[in-house]
């Protein structure tokens, strides 16, 4: 709150520094968006620890509509506040994290909840103690994390940076691939890693951590081997689907497809450094991911202006795909060498199995994506010059994904029935 109120003080200077090339118009203004959205900050970080409560207690609902509010509000404000540019987004972002990051994990920690261990009293309670005897532990815990650098967290800020080195409109593009990567990173490896977590930090015996780990890495590795590769091969139809239109024009997606589904190869290493870093976590050990991320980092820095003389936008794309590859391998072997390997076994099976079975369906999906976009038009002339973009994009997404699904279906059930029955085997 108190450095929330010195940025909110100092937002004209801010917007100098964060912006140096806009004119003192655009400064102003953005530093009247600062105003707006700062605030959100003092809910964010309660509504963090509270949702951490609703964790502990195996509640996910709440932490699971947390997103869907504070979306869904910043979407409302676009459409409510016109006339007034991206004013109304901002004032979405500070209600959504009021409603959604603070206020709907505050009512339900208080409204229900199985005790904690320890004989800790359901429900939400609050008082003020800075001589509670965990908070030097907690902060200890935490102070890594706040004071490292991750390639993780830095992932993002690399992608503006050296993509705007990389000629006209690099960013954009960059930023529409990343935005649609981040989907299958948030529906599985970011679930996966906070699901995952309350199961391994109640986990004292070594043999019980290292077989739920193991657990949460197959049980994720076999959901998002075919979901990345079906997103591959449905990469330029999925760009366009979503964002062609308006300014956005069908040249953009096709420059575009390439760039997600390379950015897409990481969704794996996603996993696998979520779920990893959790048990980390959960072993009460912040200064090794911390450690791990800051110097992949680093490494990495020097190799981006490279990358960006050689390949342009493709070149930040496979360094972001590649920095990820390096910082979950060292990621997992600093677990290995600490913990040993009992939570990867049959990993390196199941990964070269989760390849060869979804291999025909992707290819028969990538050739029904580059072969209908010109073959439709000839075979259904007068519907297809009545289909929207979007409509055309679609069509070819579902055509591809049951093509794509039938033979990944018929292999998956001869060879990895399990593949077919996660449901039954939780």
């Amino acid at each position: 709150a108190a450095l929330t109120a010195v940025a909110w003080l100092f937002a004209p200077e801010l917007a100098r520094i964060v912006g140096p090339g806009f004119s003192p118009e655009k400064q102003a203004r953005l530093a009247h968006f600062l105003r707006i959205i700062l605030p959100a900050q003092v809910f964010f970080l309660p509504g963090a620890c509270v949702s951490a409560l609703l964790y502990i207690r195996k509640q996910f609902l709440a932490p699971a509509l947390t997103p869907l509010i504070y979306n869904g509000c910043i979407i409302a404000g676009g459409l409510l506040v016109t006339g007034r540019g991206m004013e109304g987004f901002c004032w979405g972002v500070l209600f959504g994290a009021v409603l959604g990051s603070f206020l709907l994990p505050v009512v339900a920690a208080r409204s229900s909840g199985s005790p904690l261990p320890e004989g800790i009293p359901a429900g939400l309670r609050l008082r003020f103690n800075l001589r509670h005897p965990l908070l030097k532990r907690l902060l200890l815990l935490a102070l890594p994390l706040m004071l490292g650098v991750s390639i993780v967290a830095m992932d993002e800020q690399f992608v503006r940076i050296f993509g705007s080195m990389a000629g006209e409109g690099a960013v954009s593009l960059l930023s529409y691939a990343r935005r649609i990567m981040l989907v299958p990173v948030g529906v599985v490896a970011q679930a996966a890693g906070v699901a995952s977590f309350p199961f391994l930090a109640a986990r004292g015996d070594d043999a019980g951590f290292d077989k739920t780990l193991g657990t949460a890495l197959r049980g994720s590795m076999l959901v998002v081997i075919p979901l990345t590769a079906y997103m591959m091969a449905v990469a330029l139809p999925t760009l366009g689907f979503i964002f062609e239109g308006g300014r956005f024009s069908a040249e953009e997606t096709i420059l575009a497809a390439p760039l997600l589904q390379i950015l897409l190869l990481s969704v794996p290493f996603w996993v696998v450094q979520q779920v990893i870093g959790r048990a980390f976590y959960a072993r009460q050990n912040t200064l090794t991911p911390a450690i791990v991320g800051t110097v992949a980092t680093l490494a990495a820095l020097p190799a981006y202006p490279l990358a960006v003389k050689l390949w342009g936008a493709f070149g930040v794309a496979m360094l972001t795909t590649l920095c990820l590859f390096v910082y979950t391998l060292a990621l997992s072997w600093f677990w290995i060498r600490k913990h040993g390997t009992g939570a990867f076994d049959g990993m390196g099976h199941l990964l070269l199995k989760g390849f060869l079975l979804v291999l025909p369906g992707t290819l028969l999906a990538f050739s029904a994506v580059y072969g209908l976009s010109g073959r439709l038009p000839l075979w259904f002339p007068s519907l297809y010059a009545y289909l929207p973009a979007a409509m055309r994009h679609a069509v070819i997404c579902g055509i591809a994904g049951v093509i794509f699904a039938i033979p990944y279906l018929l292999l998956a059930k001869l060879f990895m029935p399990e593949a077919l029955s996660l449901r039954r085997r939780r």
